[in-house]
């Protein structure tokens, strides 16, 4: 990426991350957060991964209910954000920080089992 589309993915992030916490109503992505934007060398494009608590189906809830609210979303984002067009929003689960829970498990089940005699 360059410094631009880094500058264009954080002001999206935040004001993403600020949208949904106040004026998104719908309580399935309460526990979204938004972890990471990635925007298309255009800027026509913004991939917007997710991250949420608890069990997959209420992950994949609150990802369909992102995908159903893109369009509302996407016109309060043009409000606030000064760009000539603001990019289609594409919604998908991050399992980065499943991926690093899951690791930590195996490496404190590896250092209890190295621990026995």
């Amino acid at each position: 990426m360059n410094q631009r589309t880094d500058r264009v993915a954080d002001l999206l992030r935040a004001e993403l991350a600020s949208i949904l916490l106040r004026d998104v109503q719908d309580p399935r992505v309460a526990l979204t957060t938004i972890s990471g934007v990635t925007v298309s060398r255009d800027l026509s494009h913004a991939e917007v991964r997710i991250s949420v608590l608890g069990e997959d189906s209420k992950r994949q809830e609150s990802l369909d209910a992102l995908v159903r609210a893109k369009g509302y979303i996407r016109s309060l984002l043009a409000r606030r954000v000064r760009l000539r067009t603001v990019p289609e929003l594409a919604f998908s689960l991050d399992r980065g920080a499943e991926h690093s829970q899951r690791i930590s498990e195996i490496l404190e089940e590896l250092d209890v089992d190295s621990d026995d005699p």
